[in-house]
């Protein structure tokens, strides 16, 4: 005798609203099953290859187990990652971020800044509203840009995945250098006195004071607030990430290492930084989609640093993101802030082709 099909809604109900039920319960489980699920990875990649017409030890081989331990790797790291920050970012709220900011001197707000930079889920998609929003509470346009300029490149979904494709040392290198790049470029934007390119509308809206929205929440609210993030923030980015994670595999199975090697190795000539830089403007990525490619990149022999710079020249100076500004800047700050943070991005290229 078959199950009900009239009981299924309430069934499909009820384990929906379990963990919001009991949090305390479902966080451990849930971390559990995501320590065993990545423990699994690697043979089951193996597995799967050995179960196709290919040979492993070929180009093609090599590739698809790239591509078939990448892609569930990555995109459990993604959803694990943006689960606990969307939880944490339930203290960060767009009003927090602003109330924290507006009214502080420069230099403590520009470092201040930079930091919630890391912590927030803010990418370049939000930098229209979260503009306007900080103009209106008074944050000076200097500390918005080392806002602007870190959030979408040193995000906590990019450290973490830093961490687990390179190991600590690098994912510190590039959160070190990637705020000290949002501190300066605000302090330079501020004291360049740039306001005046504003947009004429965003500059005559009227000022509002921040507020912080004091509402409590519970654990199960914090638990479903990790749960739509991971809806809204892997939902969208979930294509990007798979075919960042299939251009790395075909580069770590079919491009020849010499030829990497000869155009972004640490001995390549001196405009390998620059043309790395000036490639990644036109693409259009997430640090979870691109970050696939910089693995597939630095095993072939890319140099570290250029790998680097184009990614941060990807996340920060893409040109989708530059049309989303031009709403609210004139071409003039626009140009200001993309000839400062490209300089910065260079600079962090050849320092780290020097140090490491």
């Amino acid at each position: 005798m078959g199950m009900n099909t009239a009981t299924l809604p309430s069934i499909l109900q009820l384990a929906k609203d379990w963990p919001l039920r009991h949090p305390r319960v479902f966080l451990p489980l849930a971390a559990a099953l995501w320590w065993a699920l990545c423990q699994t990875l690697v043979p089951t990649s193996e597995w799967l290859v050995a179960q196709l017409p290919v040979d492993r030890a070929s180009h093609l081989g090599g590739a698809l187990q790239f591509f078939l331990y990448d892609a569930p790797k990555v995109l459990l790291l993604l959803a694990g990652v943006v689960f606990v920050m969307g939880m944490v970012n339930t203290y960060f709220t767009p009003e927090r971020t602003r109330e924290l900011l507006a009214g502080r001197t420069h230099g403590v707000a520009n470092v201040m800044a930079s930091a919630l930079g890391v912590v927030t889920p803010f990418c370049s998609c939000s930098s229209v509203p979260l503009f306007i929003g900080f103009v209106q509470a008074r944050v000076p346009l200097g500390v918005t840009f080392s806002f602007l300029v870190t959030a979408p490149m040193v995000d906590t979904v990019a450290l973490t995945l830093l961490f687990s494709l390179f190991g600590w040392k690098i994912a510190a290198i590039y959160l070190g250098f990637g705020m000290a790049l949002g501190i300066l470029a605000g302090l330079l934007i501020g004291a360049l006195k740039q306001e005046r390119y504003l947009e004429d509308w965003v500059r005559e809206m009227p000022q509002v004071s921040a507020e912080v929205d004091q509402e409590h929440m519970t654990l199960a609210d914090r638990v479903a607030a990790g749960m739509a993030s991971v809806r809204e923030i892997v939902g969208k980015v979930w294509p990007y990430v798979l075919g960042g994670i299939a251009v790395g595999a075909g580069i770590h199975g079919f491009v020849p290492q010499e030829f990497l090697v000869s155009i972004m190795g640490k001995d390549a000539a001196w405009w390998s930084v620059p043309v790395a830089v000036v490639m990644g403007v036109p693409m259009y990525a997430n640090t979870a989609g691109i970050l696939p490619i910089i693995e597939a990149l630095t095993a072939k022999g890319a140099a570290m640093g250029t790998a680097l710079a184009f990614m941060m020249s990807v996340v920060a100076l893409s040109l989708p993101e530059m049309i989303i500004l031009r709403k609210v800047l004139k071409l003039r700050l626009i140009a200001t802030f993309v000839a400062i943070v490209t300089c910065g991005i260079l600079a962090v290229g050849f320092i780290l082709n020097a140090i490491l």
